[in-house]
Order: C-alpha cells, then sequence, then structure tokens
C-alpha cells in the first residue's frame, strides 16, 4: 500500500533549467552572440561580453559541457598533469596557464602525479575521455603506454620544463646548461671541492640533469664532482640534513650545490644554527629562484627559472593552435638566469 506524499512534495517542482536563448536575450543579444561570448570571448567586444556574463550570472546558467562537447567532439577543458601540487615551481607554472587559458574561455582540469609516470597514464587516459580539447604535461618523460596513448590521440600536446624531442610542442629550458653554469661560477669563485646534492634524482629526473651538467664542467676543469643523494624531495628539513651529511662524508667540500632552493635555503639556515659562514666557511648555491631565497641573509644565489611566464607562453601556443592558426615555433627555450647572491 502506497502512501500519499506530503503536500509540500507534491507541489514541489523542479525549475527548469535556464537555456542559453533566454540569457542571450536578457543580455540583447543573438544566441549566436551569447555562444561566442563564452567559448570565444575573443571574437565579440568586451562589453558584450560583460553583458552576456552578467546575465549569466543574473539568470544562474550553467552550460552543459558534455552536450557540447559530444555536438563538436571537444570541450573547453584543457588538462595539466604536474609531478606536485605543494611545489611551488609548478604551482607558478599552473598560475600562468590558468590565467591565460581562462581569459580566453576554457578551463582546466588538474592532475599530480607524484612523479609517478605510472600515475600520469593513469591521468592521461581519465582527462582524455573527458574530450579534453588539449593537455599540458610537465616533462618529456612518460612510460611506454603513454606514448601510445598520446601518439593515437590527435590533439595538441604541450610538454614544459625541459628542453628536447617532445611529441608535439615544447617549452622549456636546458637544465644541463644551467648545471654546468653554476658549477661554473663556483669554479669562477674560486672553489674546487664541491659537492652536488639531489633528491630522488629517478623521480626527479631533471635535478638529475644538471647534476649531469655541473659533473661535465668539473671534469673538465680536472675537478671531482661527488654527489650526495636523497631519498626524500627536497624541503628545508632535507637541506639541513643534508648539510650535516655533506661535512661528514666530505669534510673538506668548500662549496654545495643543491638541486633546488629548498634544499639550499635549508642548508643555509642550518649552517648559521652551527655557527657556520656562509660563504666563507661553506658556500651554498640553489636552483629555481623562489621568493624564499631573496628573504634569507644571506641571499642566496640560484638559476632562475622563468616559470609564470613559460606558463603563460605555452597557453597562449595552445590557443593559437585550437584557433586553427599555425604557432611561431614547436619549440621555445625560455633560458636561465644566473642569480649571483651573497651565498657564493
Amino acid at each position: 500500500m502506497s502512501k500519499d506524499l506530503p503536500t509540500n512534495a507534491k507541489s514541489r517542482r523542479r525549475p527548469e533549467q535556464v537555456t542559453l536563448s533566454q540569457v542571450a536575450q536578457a543580455a540583447g543579444v543573438s544566441p549566436i552572440t551569447a555562444s561566442r561570448a563564452l567559448n570565444h570571448p575573443d571574437k565579440v567586444s568586451t562589453s558584450t561580453r560583460q553583458s552576456v556574463l552578467q546575465s549569466v550570472e543574473r539568470l544562474g546558467y550553467v552550460p552543459n559541457l558534455v552536450a557540447g562537447s559530444l555536438a563538436s567532439s571537444r570541450s573547453r577543458l584543457i588538462a595539466i598533469i604536474v609531478p606536485s601540487l605543494i611545489n611551488s615551481v609548478f604551482v607558478e607554472i599552473i598560475k600562468g596557464l590558468q590565467e591565460t587559458l581562462e581569459a580566453q574561455g576554457y578551463q582546466i582540469l588538474l592532475g599530480n602525479t607524484d612523479y609517478d609516470l605510472d600515475r600520469e597514464y593513469q591521468l592521461v587516459r581519465t582527462f582524455l575521455g573527458w574530450s579534453c580539447s588539449a593537455l599540458v604535461t610537465a616533462g618529456l618523460r612518460h612510460n611506454d603506454a603513454c606514448r601510445t596513448l598520446l601518439a593515437n590521440w590527435g590533439h595538441p600536446i604541450m610538454e614544459v620544463m625541459e628542453l628536447g624531442k617532445g611529441m608535439d610542442l615544447n617549452i622549456g629550458l636546458d637544465h644541463t646548461a644551467a648545471g654546468r653554469c653554476m658549477a661554473n661560477h663556483l669554479i669562477d669563485r674560486g672553489y674546487q671541492r664541491i659537492v652536488y646534492v639531489g633528491a630522488r634524482l629517478s623521480h626527479d629526473y631533471r635535478a638529475g640533469m644538471r647534476y649531469l651538467g655541473h659533473k661535465k664542467m668539473l671534469k673538465a676543469k680536472g675537478l671531482e664532482a661527488p654527489l650526495l643523494e636523497l631519498n626524500t624531495l627536497g624541503s628545508l628539513q632535507a637541506g639541513a640534513e643534508s648539510l650535516a651529511q655533506v661535512l661528514k662524508d666530505y669534510p673538506a667540500t668548500q662549496a654545495i650545490h643543491f638541486a633546488n632552493d629548498d634544499l639550499a635555503a635549508g642548508a643555509l639556515l642550518a649552517a648559521q644554527r652551527q655557527g657556520l659562514s656562509v660563504p666563507d666557511d661553506i658556500a651554498i648555491a640553489g636552483f629555481n629562484g623562489l621568493p624564499l631565497g631573496q628573504h634569507i641573509t644571506p641571499k642566496l644565489t640560484t638559476i632562475l627559472s622563468p616559470r609564470e611566464a613559460m606558463g603563460r607562453l605555452a597557453a597562449q601556443e595552445l590557443i593559437r593552435r585550437l584557433s586553427g592558426k599555425s604557432v611561431y615555433r614547436r619549440q621555445h627555450d625560455v633560458g636561465f638566469t644566473l642569480q649571483v647572491g651573497e651565498s657564493t
């Protein structure tokens, strides 16, 4: 025996979903113009787009992305896959990508691999299933299954961070050259016993590329190039601990070249706690050019990588490709800058 529904439940009806035509009418434009304002903002005037957006907000319009992607076989989504969401290096790249893409009506899907290529493959499979218009990955290395999947995808792929033979578009910097540059700086300052400290180089392989450049420079000068590899990713604590390990294993060390600024800053602060003078007792250098390194005393010598600019350029090139325009170059070298502080 069925029970009668409460009166208020009987009378409650689902409100009609706001349509694009209603948005257009409220904004005083045609449905086609309203669609362009939302999906191709560069094709309408600023005032028209603003009027449409105000109507969208006032009426509570939500576009049906699934239906739109089925109709066009693509969506307004762009997938971005990075190895870490707690590392500010990747946060800055994401910022450059997101701000530029959103200004052109795109939204991002964000995935974190934790430096695991198998996890990257699973994320790629998931994101491509959402009919993304393009994909951005941090790095050129992928497992075989992921590489096959991407090779058969047929849509724009942007690989950022390092330079090399990319699958489609590539924007980054030469990490081997960056390692060589810092090693040369330390040698020019008169240091000969230099240790490189990196963390999980099989995962953070770009740090391994910088060590390779570092090592080649030292070997060319007839110097040894000892390496201390940590089992944990870079952090202030790991940097502090690595300083103690270097001084134990290589007591005659004059300078330490760290794989990133987090490690370098941790070591610099630990040296001060131990009464060591930087750079008189031990010189310290990093990589990335994070703000942290410029707000400690002495200021950290590092290599600045243009992370946010890299993200913006990557987004601009993707937008050109998605708009049917030819890209200026398939590969862009954004370069790097040696930022000499007071720690060397």
